[in-house]
């Protein structure tokens, strides 16, 4: 989201909060009705084995197919994004000679991640993903001060206010 184009970045911060909100609301509480509903949490598995039991004991033999088709459309757009978000990263830290680097080694982590066993990958991912919370919370930290300050001027704002309005 920092690199979008957003008029202000009320607006930029909005539509971020209601992409979390359709991912981890939406679609997770959607997966869960339906692991529950269907009884598959009683069959003994877990993971994507789960929710495939689920999706096909109501949409019969496409249920696998349909779970299998996002799941694969979910990890193609998370590896081309988290690259697009290293890559970036490694830009501003390191400058554009650096990049080809980085390319070389997520390329390596990808084949190493496709022929590692599932749970050392999720343990992995795990682990990596709960240490961005430690950069993500100093930038709240740093920038809280410019978060409440433009928050202040939007809301004071009643044309930014009827902007609003639109998007509800």
């Amino acid at each position: 989201h920092a690199r979008a184009t957003a008029e202000n970045p009320h607006q930029q911060g909005l539509t971020a909060m209601i992409s979390v909100f359709i991912d981890t609301f939406v679609i997770v509480n959607i997966t869960v009705f339906a692991i529950l509903s269907t009884g598959a949490f009683n069959t003994g598995l877990t993971g994507t084995a789960l929710t495939q039991a689920a999706f096909t004991s109501v949409m019969g033999g496409f249920g696998d197919i349909f779970i299998a088709i996002c799941l694969f459309f979910f990890a193609f757009s998370t590896i081309i994004g988290w690259y697009f978000f290293g890559e970036q990263n490694i830009k501003y830290l390191f400058g554009t000679k650096a990049i080809k680097y980085y390319q070389a080694a997520f390329a390596i982590v990808i084949v190493i991640g496709c022929v590692s066993p599932i749970d050392i990958v999720w343990n992995i991912a795990d682990t990596f993903n709960g240490l961005m919370a430690i950069p993500n919370f100093v930038g709240l930290f740093v920038l809280s001060g410019v978060v409440a300050k433009l928050t202040k001027e939007h809301f004071s704002d009643p044309a930014a206010m009827l902007e609003d309005e639109m998007y509800t």
